[in-house]
Formats: C-alpha cells, structure tokens, sequence
C-alpha cells in the first residue's frame, strides 16, 4: 500500500505545491504593495464636514405630499454643495433637490462633476462611463459612473448612479493587488468567496497530504534507524545458490534491509533508485517461507515470481536469519573496467556505445549492465552532434549543460551478443529531450572513445526460451537493444522457427537499424521484418500506426495458433502496458510473454 500511496502522494503533492507556491507568492506580492494606493487613498479628497442644513428647503411633510410614491425611507444628503433628500421604496432608489422637491438624476454631467471633486491628484478626468456591473466595485450591485483619470496611476473613480456617492477610487496598484487577491483565494469570477469549492479543495488536499506524509513518515522510517547499528541485534544473510547450498554468509542488523546489509559488505545490488522500492531490480528469492509481499512488492513484480517467492530486498527487513537466492549477481556484482570503443548515432536521439571491457565478459541476449554514472557537469557543447542531426536537435532546444550531483548506476541492455562483437558491450542509448536531460543518457551521451569506464553485470532474467517455437519480437525505441540481440543470437546459431519482429517508431528518422533488419530479412526466409511509424505515413514496406495494434492486424487476427507463439516486448512503459494487455484481451498466458520494462 505505500508504494501506490507515495505515487498518489506525489502526485497530489504536485497539484497542491502549485497552489501553495501561489499562496505564497501572491501573500508576499500583496503585503509588499503600498497599501494607501491599493486602499484608493492616495488622491481621494477627505469628506468635507457636513455643512449646517439650510433653513430654505422643503420639510419632509411637503415633500411626502408632493409625492404619489410609496417611500419606505427618506434621509438628507449633500451632492457637492446642494442640499438632497434620497429616497427609497422597495423597487427603487432616486435623489431629489431639497430646494425645489424636483427629481436630481446622477446623469455624465454630474457624475464627472462629484468624481472631480473627490479626486486631488494632477490627472484630468475622462468622459464617464456608465456600467451595470464591474469587479472594480463588486460590492456595490447597482449600476456606476466610471470615470478615468490620466495620471501615472490610472486612477478610477466609481461614483453611484442612484445616490451620487463617491463608491471606489481605484488604481493600476490595486488592479495588481485584486489579481494576486484572486489568486489567493482562488475565486475566479468574483474574487470575494473565501469558501469556493477551489480553495475548499485545496485545502481539504492540503489536509489530506499532512495526513498521508504523517503515515508515510511511521511507513518509510522504522524505529531501528534511530537506534544505533552497533547497539542493535547481529543477524545473518546467507546467499545460497539455486541447489541449496550456502555461497556466502553476510553480516546484518536487524532493523536494515537486505539492500543495505549486502551493501555493507561491498556487495551492491543492480538498482537504479538506490534501494528507493521504485524500480525493482533489486528483486532476491527468499528461501524457505518468504514473508507477506508488500505494495511495492507487487508493484514491481510480477505475480509469478511473487508466488516463486522473489521480494525487493529494499523493501526486505532482517528480523532474523535471512536466506535469500540472488542467482548470478554475487559474481556480476564486481565493479568492471571498461573503455569506449566507439560512439556511433544510429538516429537523431538514439547512440551505440561500444564499450571495450579490460576483462572478458559472458553476457546472453536481453541481459544488461549497469553503468557507473558518477557525479559531473559538463557543457551542452560536449554533446557530438553531427551535421544531419543538428535540425532535429536545435527544434528541440540544445541543452545548455549536462549534470549529475551524486553517482548513480543506470541500466543498459546489451545491443548485440558479445561473442559477435569482438567480446565488446554493445548498448542503445536514448536520448530523452527536455530541460533536465537524464543523468545516465546525459553521461553516455558525452562519452567519447577512449574514455574509461566502470560498470557491473550482467544481470536480468529476460531470455530466450528454450525450444523452437515460433517467435513474435514486439518493440520500440531503445527497446530495439535486447530484442536485436536476442535475434542475431538465433540466426548466427540456424534458428529455423518463424521469427517475427515488429518495431514502432514515430518516423523513418527515429527507428534505428533498419536497413540491417530489412538485410536479415532478405537473407533469411523465416525472419520477418515489420516497421511501424505512429506519425508518418509509411511506404509499401511501412505501416502506420501503433506498433501493438499493427501486430494484432498483421498477424494476431489471422494466425491459425496463437497458442503456438511466444512473445518477447521491450519499450517504452506505454507501448509495453498496451501490448501486454493486447495480448491479454487475446487470451495470451502470461508464462509466454516475456518482457523488459527498462525498470523505470
């Protein structure tokens, strides 16, 4: 559960830190504002005292008789220096002179005038605007003169058409002002509602992500990380090999994973989070009884290998004795050498890396190796690009530097077999644009021959199976690594089973290797080659579309056995979730459906 509960945590994390940063933002903008210009107060003329009513006027009897209206309330006022009674009833409001009991309307004229009056500062008023609503003066729900003022401040002045009041004086300070109010409050239509379901949301998720990071804390730390490793219990972590026999006894703590207990003892464990329970593959068999798999267990693996008895061993406490089954890692585990051969671009963000290990290195197809990425900066500069690539990269925006602040490992599958590369480590690196470039990519991408090399492996279970059935080879960008070796293995060694293989790509610039499949496949009668392009129109020889859905026409539909096939994919997490569950929706058994995940 705290595995899915840390992505849902992010996630919403990253909606609310939005908010938050314009909470924050805006808070700040605001207090740092001059609050007399955001009051309005900075050329509004204080109100005159009120003067002494005059003895001239109609009394409040006469005026009442002179009318036929119903009047509910009548109060007395001043419009610049004219004596006004204002009066009201239930359907309107209007001003009457007191002096002569005729009706007073607030029309341009005397709108210009009161605004006028109100204003002290050195802008000359505009022609008035009359308007039946304006978020400049919200508050106020009746029709006002709006009449501007051209000083540096663009000064508003809003004056009632029914009373005469001078209502608002508003300016370009405060017009600043309400947009980051707006904000805060996250009210986007009249910017006065503290309790909209925006800002009741937020702050419910805001709720919600205290509560989760409060769990995750208790989840994530366990109370013997607080107590030191030399007061805690000793334990031990056998690794036995596959018939039971014991290879190594490493020393432990309880309270640490087996990730970090075979750390310890100079035996690191392919991962590329660093034991973060976010990549797996770190994954060990437990021998015996394993324990209950935990969410980032299931996460990870796949239910064969849960119910083979494989856990994370970042996510594997010592509580006592552990036994685990790491198959061949305890030899692959050694830190190598290596130097680079040779970088060659194959496409305009694919590069092989040829690496030259100092020591001979058995490695089968779909394996890979982990390189040693270690901490660097280095200048978009030193990215060799050549001179056919330049418009793809420059449309994409060349990176200005490349970086990595701590050493990291990342994986690499083996491109073609070694025994057919002169004993060197072949990869497939892609280059993913955009403004933070990978830190492993951004490495192998400035690497040049010569350069040495350290890396560990190989490692991983993706392999060919033994047997001669037919065999269906589905994938896409740096997918093409393990599946291009997997089939040169088969036909440098007479595989005579049908061999399909469908590759996806966005366009022709894109897909690497082609014309060696289109030669494999001219030379060999069982080889089947198949290009698919997702956003260009292919050729007689290309089809369009995606890679997983060409494979269910071409070939799925209308295959007398499915049953017979077996599958190997590898590609990007998207292209590999929709194969696979293709081929589920087909009834494919899981057992026959091999797969890479780049465990990303």
């Amino acid at each position: 559960m705290s595995h899915w509960m840390r992505r849902l945590h992010k996630w919403v994390g990253l909606v609310i830190a939005i908010q938050f940063v314009l909470w924050m933002s805006s808070g700040v903008i605001m207090s740092l504002l001059d609050a007399t210009k955001v009051q309005g107060r900075e050329f509004r003329v204080k109100p005159a005292p009120p003067l002494a009513w005059p003895s001239n006027v109609l009394s409040v009897d006469a005026l009442l008789a002179a009318t036929t209206e119903n009047i509910m309330s009548i109060t007395s006022g001043w419009v610049l220096d004219r004596p006004v009674y204002r009066l009201q009833n239930d359907k309107r409001s209007w001003l009457v002179d007191a002096r002569s009991g005729h009706g007073l309307p607030v029309d341009a004229q005397l709108a210009q005038q009161i605004a006028r009056a109100s204003y002290s500062g050195p802008g000359s008023a505009g022609t008035p605007r009359l308007l039946d609503f304006t978020l400049e003066a919200r508050a106020h729900k009746e029709p006002v003169w709006r009449v501007d003022f051209n000083d540096p401040e663009e000064t508003s002045v809003y004056v009632s058409s029914r009373s005469g009041t001078v209502l608002e004086h508003r300016n370009s300070t405060w017009r600043l002002f309400d947009f980051f109010w707006m904000l805060h409050i996250m009210d986007y239509s009249e910017r006065t509602n503290f309790n909209n379901p925006l800002l009741v949301s937020s702050a419910i998720g805001g709720l919600w992500m205290a509560l989760t990071g409060v769990w995750l804390l208790f989840a994530s730390v366990r109370l013997a990380e607080f107590v030191p490793a030399r007061w805690r219990r000793r334990s031990t972590v056998s690794l036995m090999d596959e018939q039971g026999g014991k290879l190594r006894a490493v020393e432990a703590v309880q309270g640490d994973t087996v990730f970090q207990s075979l750390a310890r003892a100079g035996l690191q464990l392919p991962s590329n989070c660093g034991g973060g329970q976010s990549c797996g593959l770190c994954a060990v068999r437990c021998v015996g009884k394993a324990p209950e798999p935990t969410g980032a267990d299931r996460a990870l693996l796949s239910p064969q290998k849960l119910a083979a008895g494989y856990r994370l061993a970042c996510n594997l406490k010592v509580k006592r004795h552990v036994e685990i089954d790491i198959g061949d890692v305890l030899v692959a585990s050694a830190e190598q050498a290596g130097v680079v051969a040779s970088v060659t671009p194959v496409a305009p963000f694919l590069r092989e890396v040829t690496i030259r290990p100092q020591s001979p290195v058995e490695c089968r197809p779909g394996a890979y190796v982990q390189m040693h990425v270690p901490a660097f900066v280095r200048n978009g500069d030193d990215l060799a690009i050549p001179a056919d690539h330049h418009a793809d990269w420059h449309a994409i925006g060349m990176p200005a530097e490349l970086a990595n602040d701590a050493p990291v490992r990342r994986s690499y599958s083996v491109s073609v077999p070694v025994e057919r590369c002169d004993g060197n480590l072949s990869f497939l690196v892609r280059f993913v644009p955009g403004s933070k470039p990978g830190r492993g990519s951004g490495y192998m991408y400035t690497l040049k021959p010569g350069d040495e090399v350290r890396f560990s492996g190989p490692y991983g279970d993706f392999a060919l199976k033994p047997g001669t059935r037919e065999k269906v080879f589905i994938g896409g960008g740096a997918g093409m690594a393990p599946l291009r070796a997997m089939i040169h293995d088969l036909l440098a060694k007479g595989a005579t089973e049908p061999l399909h293989f469908w590759y996806g790509a966005r366009s022709r610039r894109d897909a690497p290797y082609v014309a060696e499949m289109r030669e494999f496949a001219e030379n060999y009668p069982n080889f089947h080659w198949h290009l698919v392009l997702s956003e260009e129109a292919g050729a007689a020889d290309v089809q369009t579309g995606f890679v997983h859905d060409a494979v269910l026409e071409g070939l799925l539909r209308t295959h007398p056995n499915i049953a017979s096939l077996e599958f190997y994919v590898c590609g990007p997490p998207a292209m590999l979730s929709a194969t696979r569950e293709m081929l589920r929706g087909l009834g494919v058994d899981d057992a026959r459906v091999a797969y890479d995940d780049f465990k990303i």
